[in-house]
């Protein structure tokens, strides 16, 4: 060791401080080696294997103490002018107050990955909440910073603050109506991850992915992504579909434009000719009896047949949709089941299908609704009706070869 000393001694000035400041940089190079190669590997299998932010957390952590190494140590690197020593001091602990607060912000994701494991997660996601507070601790981390460099208190700078707290709510306008928005859509129970939403004026049709602070991510059904800022959620209307999912069942609801220059009464050779669906027996049967009472207690009226009433074909095709939905094995019998006339337009007379299929999934529901209506337009000429159609280059065609 004297030799050391005496060698150094003799060697010029600057090469005095090279060699103390290698020999610094060296001990910090070497304590940082130590601790994240040996001693972080040697706790590895007593951390998360499965997250790598814990992991993260702590390798920034780890850097507190290379950097309290050279922050103590640099004092001892001989003919340093005092200004250097101080602003490498001074730089050191703006390190450490950094990794600290790297090392903190790791520790947030850790918690919100642990969260995100649990089955409550996708109902309350605290992920915007995390987002907040890694804000207020980059706010805390950049005032200790400045302070820090500046050999000032940090409540110089605070007071400081009050005077722009005018501009800083300018400028975190958009955090703190996202801060509002998350927690009423949480408080709410307004979204959630996987819920299918609609919001057409931000081309958004699709699951939610992702809930965060400042936007919404939403996955349409052409795997095209539609972020949405936070706070439009509820300055906006969005439709959400999770009310459907839970119900178990999805609704069918289209009309058939009805030819209304097909509508007419049945004679009754077509009445008889409508028992062969087994489907319409017991209709008839109910139908022929209250027809029947009808006619026999309004006699009086005249024997004229305009004031008898008939079967008419319009609603003989409705009674028959109606049984055949409820004979239906994929249609739901506890929901709300109807056939109904809306009011007739230049296109026919709609004749609407109000129905639930007992299932949810898109694929599935589209295959019962196209084969119910393959169905029921196939076996529409069998009462007589004809659906409404616009005329088409070949129909004008034939009107003027007969013509």
């Amino acid at each position: 060791m004297d030799s050391l000393q005496t060698f150094l001694a003799e060697q010029p000035l600057w090469l005095q401080s090279l060699i103390g400041i290698a020999l610094l940089v060296l001990a910090a190079a070497a304590v940082n080696f130590i601790v994240k190669k040996v001693i972080l590997r040697a706790a590895a299998p007593f951390l998360d294997e499965r997250s790598l932010t814990a992991d993260k957390a702590v390798a920034r952590l780890a850097n507190v103490l290379p950097a309290m190494i050279i922050g103590n140590g640099i004092h001892l690197v001989p003919n340093l002018p005092a200004e250097l020593v101080t602003v490498v001091r001074n730089v050191a602990a703006a390190c450490i107050v950094l990794s600290v607060a790297f090392a903190i912000s790791g520790g947030l994701d850790y918690v919100n990955e642990l969260y995100r494991r649990r089955p409550e997660s996708n109902n309350r996601p605290i992920k915007g909440y995390v987002q907040l507070l890694k804000i207020v601790l980059a706010v805390g981390a950049t005032i200790l910073v400045i302070a820090t460099l500046m050999e000032q208190s940090p409540l110089l700078l605070l007071s400081g603050l009050g005077a722009m707290a005018a501009v800083l709510l300018l400028v975190f306008k958009d955090t703190i109506l996202s801060l509002v928005a998350s927690v009423q859509l949480t408080s709410n129970d307004m979204l959630r991850v996987g819920d299918w939403i609609e919001m057409p004026a931000l081309n958004a049709d699709g699951d939610v992915i992702d809930i965060a602070l400042h936007t919404v991510k939403v996955q349409n059904w052409d795997k095209t992504i539609t972020t949405i800022p936070t706070h439009r959620l509820i300055a906006e209307s969005f439709k959400n579909w999770r009310g459907m999912s839970e119900s178990g069942g999805r609704r069918i609801k289209r009309p058939l434009l009805i030819d209304q220059n097909s509508i007419r009464f049945l004679e009754p050779d077509e009445v008889q000719r409508m028992h062969r669906f087994s489907l319409l027996v017991d209709y008839l049967a109910r139908k022929d009896e209250e027809l029947r009472h009808w006619n026999d207690t309004q006699a009086g009226a005249g024997t004229d047949p305009v004031n008898a009433r008939k079967l008419t074909n319009i609603g003989t095709f409705r009674a028959y949709v109606i049984a055949y939905l409820q004979a239906h094995e994929r249609i739901a019998k506890d929901k709300t089941m109807l056939v109904r006339q809306l009011d007739p337009t230049a296109a026919g007379l709609p004749l609407e299908v109000y129905c639930f299929t007992n299932t949810t999934a898109w694929g599935e529901y589209e295959a019962i609704q196209s084969d119910i209506f393959d169905h029921l337009l196939s076996i529409m000429p069998e009462f007589g009706l004809r659906l409404f159609q616009e005329p088409s280059g070949l129909d004008l065609r034939g009107c003027m070869r007969a013509g």
